[in-house]
């Protein structure tokens, strides 16, 4: 199974397992132009929206819709906005040509996000980031959010996938700096990949989990070299009680 079809079937199976195991959680997904609104139900949460993110020196409207997934008792929140979510795709344009701007629409997602944990109110124990499109939650939580109280004590779990390696702006470094982020933090994104922002999100992990069985040389390399917690693979069926116990694991080291 390959990257995007393993990482679809873990974050559509795993959340609901977790959940039904007796686990407050949220799922967030960007809202992808490709997702009908009318078929899934999705219907904005007004409280929730009407925030303005500055992304690349812009302002950008921050729209939340929501959706509940019919075979379970679970909602899944949507990160919207008419710039980076409306087109008629995913990180793809219909040629296959990887979105230019797909640097910015994750830098929107991820501080998205958690603006929308910061409305909701909630703490969580663990925020979990699936491939690279996550990659900015934990600098946004390291870096912007360090002293926020929903945050401060997270841990962070990032699952590297074996997606397919596409180039990012290169000034992505730059847009970074420009929300005050250190410029010696961002030395290693002079010709930025999405490999890359896996890296970068390993990096700022308390710990790793293999989404897929076999990963780029790359990758493969850095989960090898990183020095927190790492979780194997988890077969079929497993999901569910593989990451549990990871959870948890990862939980009690932070009480040691």
């Amino acid at each position: 199974m390959d990257g995007p079809e393993e990482m679809a079937k873990v974050t559509r199976h795993m959340p609901q397992g977790i959940l039904e195991s007796g686990n407050e959680i949220r799922v967030f997904m960007p809202k992808f132009g490709c997702i009908n609104e009318r078929r899934h139900q999705l219907h904005e949460v007004i409280r929730l929206s009407g925030m303005n993110l500055i992304i690349n020196d812009t302002d950008h409207a921050l729209l939340i819709k929501v959706a509940s997934v019919p075979s379970a008792r679970m909602q899944v929140y949507f990160i919207d906005n008419e710039e980076y979510f409306k087109r008629k795709a995913d990180t793809h344009e219909a040629d296959g040509t990887f979105c230019p701007d797909n640097d910015e629409r994750a830098l929107f997602f991820g501080r998205g996000v958690l603006e929308t944990v910061r409305k909701l109110g909630w703490v969580p124990d663990i925020i979990h980031c699936h491939g690279w499109m996550t990659a900015f939650v934990p600098l946004y939580v390291r870096h912007h959010f360090a002293d926020d109280p929903h945050f401060e004590n997270a841990k962070i779990i990032t699952s590297v996938y074996d997606q397919k390696t596409e180039l990012l702006d290169k000034n992505m470094a730059k847009k970074l700096e420009m929300e005050g982020f250190d410029k010696e933090l961002l030395k290693g994104f002079n010709k930025p990949t999405t490999d890359d922002l896996i890296k970068f999100s390993m990096s700022l992990s308390d710990a790793v989990i293999r989404g897929n069985s076999k990963l780029s040389k790359g990758l493969e390399t850095a989960v090898k070299a990183s020095s927190v917690p790492v979780m194997a693979h988890a077969k079929d069926g497993e999901h569910v009680e593989a990451h549990s116990e990871f959870y948890q694991m990862v939980l009690e080291e932070a009480l040691v």
